[in-house]
């Protein structure tokens, strides 16, 4: 089956802002910041390192890392022994936490969100909406991944599985 991406987006009325796809930036942004966490504590990483190891725009780069920076999960040395270092230990930096920095809410629908909510504009009934009990349980289990899952679990190769709730079986 191809889903036409940009037709349903236009019909449920999502920006580019609101698509729920994982943005280029924040894929730089936790590569970045993986690279950060597998580094030395004492040495700090050049951008110019990270871009190359990933293939990285430098100028982009560098914007991500000023957001992460504004946000205290990074810090940045001038000199010639500068570059970035993490100002967390990896094991405190969630996916979640960064996804939420770099590209807003993670909820699929604006009724679900903690962070932005609002309304649906075609919603009659928040409670009674079977379109929002389904997403609601998709956004839970994607958010306590992500919130849970930590730098230093990825790289250990280790992101954090929620309970699933089982359906009942008919």
């Amino acid at each position: 089956m191809v889903v036409d991406r940009p037709a349903i987006a236009r019909m449920v009325g999502w920006t580019k802002k609101d698509d729920p796809m994982l943005s280029q930036k924040a894929k730089y942004a936790l590569r970045a910041l993986l690279v950060l966490a597998e580094a030395d504590d004492d040495r700090p990483v050049l951008i110019g390192e990270i871009a190359e190891r990933h293939n990285l725009p430098k100028k982009f780069l560098e914007q991500i890392l000023l957001d992460l920076k504004h946000h205290g999960l990074v810090q940045s040395r001038r000199g010639r022994s500068g570059g970035y270092n993490l100002l967390k230990p990896a094991a405190e930096i969630s996916f979640g936490q960064v996804i939420r920095i770099i590209d807003g809410p993670l909820a699929p629908l604006p009724c679900l969100s903690v962070m932005a909510y609002r309304r649906c504009e075609d919603c009659l009934d928040e409670e009674s909406c079977a379109i929002r009990r389904v997403f609601a349980l998709t956004h839970q289990v994607n958010a306590t991944v992500l919130d849970r899952t930590t730098l230093a679990d990825a790289l250990k190769g280790r992101p954090q599985r929620p309970a699933v709730p089982q359906q009942e079986v008919a």
